[in-house]
Formats: structure tokens, sequence, C-alpha cells
């Protein structure tokens, strides 16, 4: 395993920071935070002339045909900006699926539209059972001759809001456990569909989404049921470390430099001990969150066996250490830094949000320990 960046690895990354820099400052945040949509379409537009909606898809699609560890470092870089908007649900809600189990005709109709910025996506996956597992999906998915028919309710659907399309993991009548699990592609816009918009702490874009004898074709079913998502899951939950660890980052440098800049006592504050011990720890565990974020990255871009304990080991670090990272830098910047004129608080909030998505260090901790056989 090599964890070295490759020179168009290191071109992707250097020209994500500048362009992000430039086009998605803390202002732009803060508006979108308050914005119906939750999204520039301006910058949704220049990140598709970028290539980047595209990224994963293969060129026959109208993609830039780049692999998965691609993605993380790109993602690695919204996370340090706190990219407003669907990207990252327009790649684990539409991109994944369809690469892993979508139909010749899904591909070309989808693809195109999603790597030209046309088109946005989300995952309708997590429901009131509050579980990742298969346990957790009860939404039915019931035939009805040449149609599905779907009825239930999806809860904390990311940017469900603007999408035009929902990959709804849902379940055949009568089916248990792993079985009977289907992922079946929606338009947002269906007759029977409902959303109920969520107050988070983050202030992103979630909603409550039922679906109320919804009708879609059969052709819509995404081939691989439980066996497919599971992929889908594992590459969702590693994209969610690579924006825990690029969120973290970037608040460990704002509160380094401050902690540079800010007198007391007629001294920089970071000349004080106590400072520099919480810089040490904030650096010690984004380092650590990064080594272990992309050996769970290289791992399931391998599908190596023990990919799924890297996920959980990943996810389980990444959640309690980034928690760690933005809370010394609150401490470094004193009460100041719960209020909402400073930057250090987005990224407060975001990683909290982050941190939940797709299970939290308890939740990964045990699997780890059934990975384990312990």
């Amino acid at each position: 395993m090599d964890l070295g960046l490759s020179e168009e690895q290191e071109l992707l990354k250097n020209a994500a920071r500048d362009f992000l820099e430039k086009e998605c400052p803390e202002t732009l945040v803060r508006e979108m935070e308050e914005d119906e949509k939750g999204y520039s379409p301006t910058l949704w537009k220049k990140m598709a002339e970028q290539g980047w909606q595209g990224l994963l898809i293969p060129d026959q699609y109208g993609g830039a045909g780049f692999g998965f560890l691609d993605l993380i470092i790109l993602i690695e870089e919204f996370g340090r900006a706190l990219v407003p908007g669907p990207f990252i649900s327009t790649q684990v809600g539409g991109v994944l699926p369809l690469l892993e189990g979508g139909t010749e005709q899904q591909k070309k109709y989808a693809l195109p539209r999603i790597a030209s910025g046309d088109t946005i996506w989300t995952l309708a996956f997590t429901e009131p059972s509050a579980r990742f597992d298969a346990e957790g999906v009860s939404l039915e998915v019931k035939e009805a001759g040449d149609d599905l028919v779907l009825n239930g309710t999806k809860l904390f659907i990311r940017d469900a809001n603007v999408a035009d399309y929902m990959t709804v993991v849902g379940r055949r009548p009568g089916t248990k456990g792993e079985q009977g699990i289907e992922m079946v592609i929606v338009d947002a816009k269906t007759a029977g569909i409902s959303q109920t918009q969520l107050k988070t702490i983050a202030a992103d874009k979630q909603a409550e989404v039922k679906f109320e004898n919804v009708r879609v074709p059969k052709a819509s079913i995404i081939a691989g049921g439980w066996a497919a998502f599971q992929k889908v899951q594992r590459k969702a939950t590693v994209i969610e470390c690579a924006y825990l660890v690029g969120l973290a980052q970037m608040d460990f440098e704002i509160s380094v430099q401050y902690a540079k800049d800010r007198i007391q006592f007629g001294r920089p504050i970071g000349s004080f001990q106590a400072i520099q011990h919480k810089a040490a720890d904030m650096v010690t565990d984004v380092d650590g969150a990064r080594f272990i974020m992309y050996r769970a990255a290289w791992s399931v871009d391998e599908d190596e066996a023990d990919a799924d304990l890297n996920v959980h080991m990943a996810k389980a670090w990444c959640s309690e250490a980034t928690r760690r990272v933005v809370a010394h830098g609150q401490q470094i910047h004193g009460g100041i830094g719960f209020t909402k004129d400073y930057k250090i608080q987005l990224y407060f909030r975001r990683q909290k949000a982050a941190e939940l998505a797709w299970g939290d260090a308890d939740y990964h901790r045990e699997l780890v320990a059934d990975e384990l056989k312990v």
C-alpha cells in the first residue's frame, strides 16, 4: 500500500483547493445556511465545468473516469472548505449505486446528466428505526403489474429538497434481514412523495420523506440488492471520513493561527503550555485520522477481504478524533469560538453532522468487534 499521492492526484488536490478558496469563501457557506435550496447553482455549474460531478463516471458516459481514491482527495478538500450543496448526495445516491448495479440503459440515461451537472440525486436509506443495517429497512416495495408501489418513511435524507431523483432502499413484502432488499430509482416529483424539512445543528438540508403509493416502473430497480448496497454504504462511509479529515485539518490551521495572533498577558496565547498541548493533540488526531481514512479508502478501492474492518475502524476513529479537534479549537478561541461571528463554529457544527452520518463511533466499534469475532 502506497499512501503517497501521484503527480496527477497532487494536481487535483491543489487545483481543488485553489478553486474552492476562490469560489467557496466563508461568506457563501454562511449564505447557504439561510438559503432555501442550500446550494449555489452558479458554484454547482462551475464544479461541473471542472469535471467533478463526473469524476468517478467512465468517459463513455461523459465522465472523467477517475478512481475512488481521487474522489476521496476531492472530498477532503470539500471538508476543508465546508462546501454546501448536494455534491456528496449525488455521488452517494446516484453515481455509486448506478456504477455498482445499474443497467446499461440506466447508466446511459443518468450518468451523462450527472456528469454535466444537470441532475441532482440523493440516497433515501435511513428510517425512523435509526439503524444502518438491513433490519432497519421497512419501506415496502410491492409489485403491481408492470410497476412497483412504494410505501414508507425515510428520515434525515440529505438534499431531498433539490434532488431530481432518489435512490430509495426498500424491502419486498414478507421478507426479512438482507433478503428482499431493493434499490429503486424514483423521480423526486412522482405523485405520493411528500417532504418535511428538518432543523439540524449543521444548518444543512435534511428532510423526512414520505412515500404513499408511489408508483415507478419495474425497470427502475438497480440490481444487486443488499450486497450491492453494502458496497455503496462502505464507500459512502469512507467519503464521510474524508470530509471529516478535511474539516479537522482546517479547524486545526485556523486555531493555530489564532493562537499565534491572540495576545494575552503581553504575549501570544500560543506561547502558553496549555495551548501548545491542545495544538499538539489536534495535529496528532488529524494526521492519525488521515492515515486510517486513506487506509480504508485504499482497502475499499482494492476490494480487500478486510475492507469492512478497515472502514469500521476508520469511521470510529475519525468520528471521535475530529470531535476532539473541533472541541480543542473552540477552547483555544475561548468564548468567542462559540459565537457565529467566528468561522470556527461552522466547523464545530458540521463535524457533529458528519460524525453521526453512517453511524457514530460506538456503532462502528461494535462492528469492529464483530469483525474480530470477539
